[in-house]
């Protein structure tokens, strides 16, 4: 069970990379767009393009902050085996449940290897 663990917390580590990777594309392309967008507007629409671009700048950072970092999170303790980090990766699984298909997958996997290991400390309480 310990190399499941290992594997999830390397899951939840390359999982968080990779979003933190595609936020940062999709903020550089829509900073792109909208800069464009500034540059070919009328000056009556500058005002509201820019309010648009500096509220959907935010998005990206949101998302990083809520399914990224919990997720690196999760993996480090997993790696690094603290208590609470089965856990804390259950919660972060179930909330990766609708983030298809990748999403999915891990989350699966997080909810089997929780309830494996819950399943293996009841039995063997030394297991734990």
């Amino acid at each position: 069970m310990e190399n499941h663990k290992r594997v999830l917390g390397i899951l939840f580590i390359v999982l968080a990379s990779l979003q933190t990777l595609a936020m940062l594309l999709i903020a550089l392309l829509m900073n792109t767009i909208f800069s464009f967008a500034l540059s070919q507007a009328e000056p009556a629409d500058t005002e509201v393009l820019q309010l648009i671009l500096n509220l959907a700048s935010y998005i990206p950072a949101v998302i990083i902050i809520f399914l990224a970092l919990p997720g690196l999170i999760a993996g480090i303790g997993l790696l690094t085996k603290q208590s609470w980090a089965m856990t804390f990766a259950l919660i972060i699984g179930c909330l990766h449940l609708l983030s298809f298909p990748f999403g999915t997958a891990l989350g699966v996997y997080t909810i089997w290897i929780y309830s494996e290991d819950q399943r293996l400390s009841k039995i063997n309480p030394v297991h734990s």
